[in-house]
């Protein structure tokens, strides 16, 4: 079956003209033989893509494209072009454009090939809005005849959650510094993973645990929606104790305390990695702050000043955002107090010591949507919008 994807060059051109399309773009050949790599051990339903069509969509991986950079790899900016009908291939009008995103594995780091495997492994068994999709794979070797992998995914507008949290001045990658985000933003975010989240645990065929819950694994859309992303340390719970690699820890800050001790990975650890997620989101501090290194912790410290009031640990943002919206619709800052404190005492109960004592995902779901339906005022793209719910 000939299959085929034609990627195109991201260039400052706004408008495909007949004759500036790049050339068609077909899988690697072989002898003239459209071929593919061998993915049967991958166990995946992807159409891979060739090493040339992602070298050339991306300038040779231009640094110019380059809009991040993880542990296993670098990720770029690419326009995908699919036709609507094959008969019409060549003719600009007949074609989609999709802003992709290409992430390319750096195979000399340690855990890299395994990542990649992992990531085509769960990404193809699940569906579902807040969980980041897959386009397409490429498992190939480049010019040089050194192993290549790479995969595909939507491109999410507005960046990872870890750059709206904690915006660095001046630009970055041509994008203007964000902005902060609002409640009722950072509220729905926060609705959004733990719906991820209580997808993977309950709602796939074989339970997933994602082992790496951060801001930097949060992609939001154009519309805010989160989506969970970065699959490379998920664990299926069905797998023995052996498929799980030893020293598995997730990010400091993040990992749940049992894998420091050698625990097995469970539901609970992301448990653990959300409630400190969430503490993070609502208080603007990270858990790798300086001010945890000598000994306390981000959870303790957030207990410990929640309970001498929650304007104690709340991002001055909020509280100030909340005291404008109180005086214009005559509500007390109180019902706006009290709102983030729940969400603080969530982000406590699922981040405990003891795994068995942290909250049920499907509990924090149904409490942070209870939350969301309260708050008495909405702050959305600067513009507020009163929702009373009696």
């Amino acid at each position: 079956m000939d299959l085929s994807l034609l990627f195109l060059r991201l260039s400052k051109r706004k408008t495909i003209g007949r004759n500036k399309m790049l050339s068609f773009l077909r899988l690697r050949r072989k002898n003239n033989a459209i071929v593919s790599a061998d993915w049967s051990h991958l166990r995946v339903d992807l159409l891979p893509v060739s090493y040339s069509a992602l070298s050339e969509s991306t300038d040779k991986f231009s640094s110019e494209n380059l809009i991040g950079v993880g542990s296993f790899g670098s990720v770029y900016k690419v326009a995908l072009v699919t036709p609507f009908d094959r008969t019409y291939l060549f003719l600009a009008e007949y074609v989609q454009v999709h802003l992709v995103a290409v992430k390319v594995f750096n195979l000399s780091r340690h855990g890299a090939s395994r990542s990649f495997i992992t990531e085509c492994e769960v990404l193809r068994n699940i569906r579902h809005r807040n969980v980041v999709k897959i386009v397409t794979a490429c498992s190939s070797v480049d010019f040089y005849g050194n192993e290549f992998k790479a995969l595909v995914y939507q491109y999410m507008e507005k960046g990872s959650l870890e750059e709206w949290l904690h915006p660095t001045s001046g630009t970055q990658q041509g994008r203007s510094a964000p902005k902060k985000l609002n409640l009722y933003q950072r509220l729905s975010i926060a609705i959004d993973v733990a719906c991820a989240v209580e997808y993977l645990h309950n709602h796939c065929e074989t339970p997933i645990v994602h082992c790496d819950i951060k801001p930097s694994n949060v992609l939001l859309d154009n519309e805010f929606t989160a989506h969970l992303s970065d699959f490379g340390l998920a664990r299926f719970l069905s797998r023995t104790k052996n498929d799980f690699a030893i020293g598995l820890r997730g990010s400091v800050g993040y990992a749940a305390p049992e894998y420091g001790m050698g625990g097995e990975v469970s539901t609970y650890g992301d448990l653990y990695s959300f409630g400190i997620l969430l503490l993070e989101i609502f208080s603007g501090r990270k858990p790798t702050d300086e001010m945890f290194c000598d000994g306390s912790n981000f959870r303790s410290f957030c207990e410990a000043a929640l309970s001498k009031g929650v304007e104690k640990i709340a991002d001055p943002v909020l509280l100030q955002e909340g005291k404008g919206a109180a005086s214009i619709i005559g509500i007390g800052d109180k019902e706006i107090e009290e709102c983030l404190s729940e969400i603080f005492r969530i982000g406590i109960g699922c981040s405990t010591e003891s795994p068995k004592d942290r909250l049920d995902i499907r509990d924090v779901v149904f409490s942070l949507s209870y939350i969301r339906e309260r708050l008495p005022c909405l702050l959305r793209g600067g513009t507020l919008i009163f929702d009373m719910v009696l």
